[in-house]
């Protein structure tokens, strides 16, 4: 990009800024009556029962763009927010974007930013139906409110679990943490050698953890496939303990979580023996997997024992027992909601 030609927002202004990067716009929900274009959209839900959630981003908290591409940082502050929709058990169905810029960004490079927000809403059949923009003397906000929707029946919240219930998790923990570990590595030794090329071979997997995570919209389908109702549920965004002590906090309950059935990837494992890290640590505390973690009747046992995109790492218990972490040798440890706080990010409550 920087070769060609930068066109300054000034040059366009704020409005020709906002035709440029919506005019592509085409409307897949029918619940979208108006999108952009009026004073506010408008949505017809029916009988069904609004989901909405809103979460920001900001530059030097959030993320680095030294080493953030801005279409990854597009699709991943939607695929942020889709993920608290779908923890509802929900389906997610609009966006509505803000962005604040400074003027260090181009014309182009917030065509960019878009391009990456339209492809999380094309992949996840999500309506962008309006928002704002405006000026930042201090970098790039992006504050993006998600909107879906559910039978009353459908939504689960964080406060049904109940003791002996099974508590679950959908794919690996600790990627995300360890992918951030590399990307600040390597920039580190970028800062002090601007020739030295970047050593980001073989860990594919984790950083595409930290720069292009998914919302687990599929687990919701499979829910439904399997006839499967959570009695709770929370997305993993501040890291297993905190998300954890959320359950516990708001069902009245406490739980045993077993250190191995906490699933994580090799190169994970691997990434964390060459920074002489514990992969416990990324999955407890580290954050941004955005997995579902969840709790089922033992009743649903059957369904999803041989799932493997569902793993069994412990169960809920009486609140008197507490939160705690029963180690490979048998010991327990209480929780600690140690959750994600990069550079003093403000963890989502």
């Amino acid at each position: 990009m920087n070769k060609e030609k930068q066109t300054r927002i000034s040059e366009v202004g704020e409005f020709g800024l906002i035709d440029r990067l919506t005019e592509k716009i085409q409307i897949k929900n029918e619940s979208t009556v108006k999108g952009v274009g009026d004073d506010a959209a408008v949505l017809n839900y029916s009988q069904k029962r609004v989901v909405v959630s809103s979460d920001l981003l900001t530059e030097g908290i959030h993320f680095n763009l030294m080493y953030v591409p801005l279409k990854h940082l597009g699709y991943k502050a939607v695929v942020v927010n889709l993920s608290d929709i779908f923890a509802m058990n929900a389906i997610p169905r609009q966006i509505v974007v803000n962005i604040a810029l400074s003027n260090k960004f181009s014309v182009e490079a917030v065509e960019e930013i878009y391009s990456g927000i339209y492809l999380a809403c094309e992949k996840y059949g999500v309506d962008l139906v309006g928002g704002d923009t405006t000026s930042s003397l201090t970098g790039l906000t992006i504050s993006i409110t998600a909107i879906g929707e559910a039978e009353e029946e459908n939504l689960v919240y964080r406060s049904g679990a109940k003791p002996s219930d099974l508590l679950c998790v959908s794919g690996d923990l600790g990627g995300a943490y360890m992918g951030l570990q590399l990307l600040e590595r390597e920039n580190e030794v970028f800062k002090v050698n601007k020739n030295m090329q970047p050593q980001l071979q073989g860990y594919d997997y984790i950083l595409e953890r930290q720069l292009k995570p998914e919302a687990r919209g599929d687990i919701i389908a499979a829910f439904k496939k399997m006839g499967i109702q959570p009695t709770s549920m929370i997305d993993i965004s501040d890291g297993l303990s905190s998300e954890i002590m959320h359950l516990c906090k708001n069902s009245n309950t406490g739980c045993n979580l077993y250190e191995d059935k906490i699933p994580m990837d090799y190169q994970t494992k691997k990434m964390a023996e060459e920074l002489s890290i514990n992969p416990l640590v990324a999955a407890l505390n580290g954050g941004e997997d955005y997995e579902l973690l969840f709790t089922l009747s033992v009743l649903d046992y059957e369904k999803i024992k041989n799932d493997p995109d569902f793993t069994i790492i412990g169960h809920m218990t009486e609140a008197g027992e507490g939160a705690n972490l029963i180690t490979n040798a048998g010991s327990a440890i209480p929780l600690q909601a140690q959750g994600w706080d990069h550079s003093n990010r403000e963890n989502k409550q």
